[in-house]
């Protein structure tokens, strides 16, 4: 396994590599990194795995300073997975100053996260259009876990570069919960309750496939949710998973749902 910290050092080391895989990570690897690491060492001849806690993808700068952070750990797990790149840039390896983008969404796109989150999107399509500028990828492997970021990533990147997004499916733990480097900050009990919350609209989603729904039965739902775990939810919303149109029909849609557990702010699909 090579660690790579600058550009000069990525392109001396990929520029005789072909069928290239990049999993673009944040660090505090878990299970979810590591299927699509595995993933990737499988479909290509190099996989390179970027650490990087993208600062511009953060609208809350409290939020981003607490990020959990462990890099001994993850090069501990790349090591042993066999990686062959790990890419860990500092801030000014990635924003070059004289490489300006700008990303802006349309109104139809400023719906889930980036209603919520202002900027973030912007800053999650801005670091990932560098880093295949950078990689060249041949194929990049990312979670449905945050399936809006999928979403927006894959339009913004395969019309415009020749990498192809592998969508991959979200990996949970026995309690049903969503993997994600954020759940590090939860304590116990905080982990068992928003295991409980993923199984109940698990549960939820299955019931919603037998009949047409409206959205009252969404609407209580939420309402039900927020009073019985004590959480305060931004959107539980039913969504078609090709285009993210509200949807009254559970077949091809997905429940969308962002909530905040004491301060910490946790997403899902089903």
């Amino acid at each position: 396994m090579k660690i790579l910290l600058r550009n000069n050092d990525l392109n001396e080391a990929l520029s005789f590599s072909s069928n290239v895989g990049f999993v673009p990570t944040m660090g505090s690897l878990h299970k979810g990194h590591i299927s699509l690491i595995k993933r990737s060492l499988n479909y290509c001849n190099k996989t390179i795995v970027s650490i990087f806690v993208n600062p511009k993808q953060f609208n809350n700068k409290s939020d981003y300073k607490r990020y959990p952070r462990n890099l001994k750990k993850d090069l501990k797990i790349l090591k042993k997975l066999n990686v062959n790149f790990v890419y860990t840039p500092n801030k000014k390896q990635i924003y070059n100053s004289r490489n300006k983008i700008k990303i802006q969404l349309t109104k139809k796109d400023k719906i889930l996260c980036a209603k919520y989150r202002k900027g973030h999107f912007e800053g999650v399509i801005d670091v990932m259009i560098r880093l295949t500028k950078i990689l060249k990828p041949t194929r990049i492997f990312m979670g449905e876990k945050d399936f809006q970021q999928l979403f927006l990533v894959k339009k913004f990147i395969e019309s415009n570069f020749k990498s192809k997004i592998i969508p991959c499916k979200t990996i949970r733990d026995k309690n049903k919960l969503a993997l994600s480097s954020r759940n590090l900050l939860l304590n116990k009990k905080d982990l068992i309750k928003a295991g409980k919350i993923s199984k109940e609209l698990i549960s939820f989603k299955k019931k919603l496939s037998k009949k047409n729904f409206t959205n009252k039965i969404i609407r209580l739902k939420k309402n039900e949710l927020e009073k019985f775990y004590g959480i305060n939810i931004e959107y539980l919303e039913v969504r078609n998973e090709k285009n993210l149109k509200l949807s009254k029909k559970i077949k091809n849609s997905r429940i969308f749902l962002a909530y905040y557990l004491n301060d910490i702010r946790l997403i899902d699909n089903f």
